[in-house]
């Protein structure tokens, strides 16, 4: 006779102690339910595998499985039976399997290490994915990957972005370890990135005294001259905190970095005010990077800490590291250089990035032409004693005699 939830309900153990019975269910036949001296109630599939070896798989608690799963489970289970395979085998190899978290580790051991931004990868790993550690990799589906980088990029569109190009690398590389089984597809693939939006935020000069103090004040000298040097050469985070002092040419003034974010090696030139901070920065002995950390031997990782105390003490709570960079590209811009200029000085290998930077270029560009046609008109004779005063940037110029 079938079971029903009622029956499975008011079942109590009637064994001895030792012995588990029971009780047998017919949709389909060999299903059961196994229940133990403690109430513990578990289904149960016996079964025949191909070589009519007599089998018991456990399905799984009652309370977990209700009696329609367990009753799909086990007609799975006999239709793998019945495939050839034997179905209890199958299930001790996907317990077997390697799981996201398998994959996590291999990456972190493997792959970031030789990357620029491994550090970065790792943060968004543990942030964002460390709920799918024990998923099986095999069974991460595309739907899943889109519904965890809808929901991130709702919030952050290019955190989601930089989240979906990592996992989608993370499963390349899971077909090249073999970790996935041959021809698996990459579930990351044809998933539509969020539309970013351009971010042109910077220091202004009427924020700069607030900040300069702020970075004055922190204890820390190495994170001091960090962050005033990020303003001072538009270097990208990564790439100042691992410079070594053999980067550093005090005689030809520049920063050789040798691999930069784009691939190549790039000179960054040192101002005299970037030199003199280097020069006074203290050398730890035994450390060979200009930014040492707290592991012998190790650069600096992270200035998040330092950066956070100077930007709340300075009231400009939006301000990002890479803002400070930023801050580099729109100053130079708003005084008079190309923007082929700010690409070389920026190291930028694409014209279009560098192209931000354009609208600061125009207000130059307004400035210099007001200024010509205020003496273009006066040597004309037309307004020999009128001051124009500009309203606002953009919009027409007010003319008072």
């Amino acid at each position: 006779m079938g079971l029903t939830k009622r029956q499975i309900d008011g079942e109590k153990y009637t064994g001895d102690g030792v012995n588990r019975p029971v009780i047998w269910d017919d949709n389909p036949r060999g299903l059961g339910l196994r229940i133990y001296p403690t109430g513990r109630k578990v289904f149960v599939l016996s079964y025949r595998d191909s070589g009519n070896a007599k089998r018991l798989a456990t399905i799984g608690d009652y309370g977990v499985f209700t009696l329609e799963q367990a009753q799909d489970r086990a007609k799975t289970m006999l239709r793998t039976t019945e495939a050839g395979a034997d179905a209890l085998a199958v299930r001790r190899a996907n317990k077997a399997a390697p799981s996201f978290g398998d994959l996590a580790k291999d990456y972190a051991s493997e792959h970031a290490p030789t990357k620029k931004t491994g550090n970065e990868d790792l943060r968004r790993i543990a942030r964002h994915l460390g709920g799918w550690n024990t998923r099986k990799l095999a069974g991460i589906t595309r739907a899943d990957v889109q519904t965890l980088i809808r929901g991130i990029g709702k919030a952050a569109p290019y955190e989601g972005n930089r989240t979906l190009a990592l996992l989608s690398k993370m499963f390349s590389l899971a077909n090249d370890w073999g970790l996935l089984p041959t021809g698996h597809p990459n579930p990351c693939q044809n998933i539509k990135r969020a539309k970013e939006r351009k971010r042109e935020r910077w220091v202004t000069p009427a924020e700069l005294p607030a900040i300069a103090q702020a970075i004055d004040a922190e204890p820390s000298p190495y994170a001091r001259a960090a962050i005033w040097l990020y303003m001072l050469t538009g270097c990208r985070k990564t790439e100042l905190l691992s410079a070594r002092w053999s980067f550093v040419d005090f005689a030809r003034a520049v920063l050789s970095l040798p691999e930069t974010k784009t691939g190549n090696s790039h000179e960054v030139p040192l101002t005299a005010p970037a030199l003199a901070i280097l020069e006074t920065l203290p050398r730890l002995s035994g450390n060979p990077f200009v930014f040492p950390g707290l592991v012998a031997g190790r650069p600096l990782e992270s200035i998040r800490g330092p950066f956070e105390r100077v930007r709340a003490a300075a009231g400009c709570s939006d301000v990002r590291l890479h803002d400070l960079r930023r801050t580099v590209g729109s100053w130079m811009a708003q005084s008079g250089n190309s923007l082929a200029l700010i690409g070389k000085v920026l190291n930028h290998t694409n014209q279009s990035t560098t192209a931000v930077y354009a609208r600061f270029a125009q207000d130059n560009v307004r400035s210099a032409l007001e200024a010509h046609a205020i003496k273009l008109l006066g040597a004309a004779g037309k307004l020999p004693s009128a001051e124009i005063v500009p309203i606002a940037l953009g919009r027409k110029a007010k003319v008072r005699a």
